[in-house]
């Protein structure tokens, strides 16, 4: 390589299973929120029906114990989606709301039905109180576990692949290489010890992190399709075609994530095999 400065992208992104698990885990902690305002649902209808007037305390206080149950496996399900693909602080409302939906969606299940208990003139005043105790203490809680106090972001992860991709080809200790971002670092650092093999010469002994590849259609920051990336513009495939050139995390960046299967007709053509 001919330094060993980190790359700079312009955004980390989910690949395919990524984007899968983080889709099935959300479905999952919506199918647990679901069954907590499901509780809270019939708790308020049993509430109404003045069930809970002279007795069936337990009742009640298994039905807060199930909502804060379903609204915690809903919030730790929602965060573990959010590790597999998380927002981006651009969009600050989004963000907000994407990792901080567990403790929004476990007051919503809650509150409503504190209330009504707190404010029921029928109840027995001695269950009330046991009730109602039993569920702020719950309440809290489950809303603790649902607030995202370092929530993952976008540009935590775009900041961690450059690290760990530069660790791995720099041989230093992967201390950036958390499984969120480990694959698309390695082959990131996988592909540019390609290049660099590729384009040694007598200018340039360890070879360059530079490659071109097809640019992405106007106005977009990166193409639609997956693109392969070159060693130089001068290549058959990139005739007659609007080219971008960059590292190879930049290539990465902009939907060009493979390198050409043509390495040695490449080298040819861009004067880097120099033998007869």
């Amino acid at each position: 390589m001919s330094d060993n400065k980190p790359d700079v992208t312009k955004a980390w992104q989910a690949n395919q299973d990524q984007k899968s698990a983080a889709r099935r885990l959300r479905i999952f902690a919506l199918l647990s929120w679901a069954v907590a305002i499901a509780g809270e649902i019939v708790g308020i209808y049993l509430l109404k029906q003045h069930k809970f007037d002279d007795g069936n305390l337990l009742l009640l206080i298994g039905l807060l114990v199930g909502i804060a149950v379903f609204a915690i496996a809903g919030s730790m399900l929602w965060k573990a989606a959010n590790r597999q693909n998380p927002a981006s602080k651009a969009d600050g409302f989004r963000f907000f709301v994407q990792n901080q939906l567990g403790a929004i969606i476990t007051l919503i299940a809650f509150l409503p039905l504190l209330v009504l208990i707190l404010m029921d003139k029928d109840m027995d005043p001695k269950n009330k109180q046991i009730a109602g105790g039993i569920g702020a203490v719950l309440a809290v809680l489950a809303t603790l576990i649902g607030v995202n106090f370092q929530p993952p972001s976008v540009e935590q992860y775009t900041q961690d692949m450059n690290e760990c991709a530069t660790q791995i080809k720099t041989g230093q200790p992967t201390t950036a290489c958390s499984p969120e971002v480990a694959s698309q670092a390695q082959d990131i650092a996988r592909d540019s010890a390609a290049v660099a093999d590729a384009t040694k010469d007598a200018t340039h002994p360890e070879g360059q992190d530079v490659v071109y590849w097809i640019a992405p259609e106007p106005g977009a920051t990166k193409s639609s399709t997956p693109h392969v990336f070159h060693l130089c513009e001068a290549v058959s495939p990139l005739r007659g075609k609007t080219v971008n050139h960059g590292s190879v995390t930049q290539a990465y960046a902009e939907n060009a994530i493979r390198i050409t299967q043509q390495i040695a007709m490449e080298r040819k053509q861009c004067g880097f095999d120099t033998t007869q």
